[in-house]
């Protein structure tokens, strides 16, 4: 049988990774995540996850409630992201999964930098590419990164795992 989606990037929020109105990270419901990637990657399929971190800290929300300015409160966000990708990395791992964690922000004890070619590699050789970081820039959310990666990486799918239920130029609980 042949795969009509070869490549596909599954874009998860950071909510995904706890209770519904939780914070930080669930066991459980990560282990749930982790279960259901390599069920799909049972499949065939390559599969890259670009990975937010609003079970933490969302930047443009912070920064209004602080007095952190909106480019370090995204920077901090963006952390939040690599926080996610190590632990969903554990938990796929600890059930027999190859994986690497790719950033696009620089932390180089726990992740590789993000690489185009090098996460082609990984996904060629069958191993899940996580990807955190965002896109590395201020001002620009994680869904911004999964189109942006999905194009990199010549997806044929992305799938969109949050409780947005689209892509949106402001918020759609403001504004209908």
């Amino acid at each position: 049988m042949e795969l009509k989606y070869k490549r596909v990037l599954l874009k998860l929020s950071g909510e995904s990774f706890c209770k519904n109105g939780g914070f930080g990270i669930d066991g459980d419901c990560l282990a749930s995540i982790a279960e259901r990637i390599i069920q799909v990657k049972s499949l065939g399929m390559q599969i890259a996850i670009v990975v937010g971190g609003g079970n933490f800290l969302r930047g443009e929300t912070f920064s209004k409630a602080s007095h952190i300015p909106r480019h370090t409160a995204d920077y901090m966000g963006m952390l939040t992201t690599v926080i996610n990708a190590c632990a969903l990395q554990e938990t796929l791992e600890k059930l027999g999964q190859p994986t690497r964690v790719m950033s696009a922000i620089t932390v180089s004890a726990i992740c590789e930098p993000f690489i185009r070619r090098k996460a082609i590699k990984y996904l060629d050789q069958g191993i899940i590419t996580i990807l955190a970081g965002g896109t590395g820039n201020p001002f620009f959310s994680t869904d911004t990164c999964a189109a942006l990666r999905a194009s990199e990486l010549d997806v044929n799918l992305l799938i969109k795992g949050t409780k947005v239920d689209g892509v949106y130029s402001d918020d759609p609980k403001k504004n209908p």
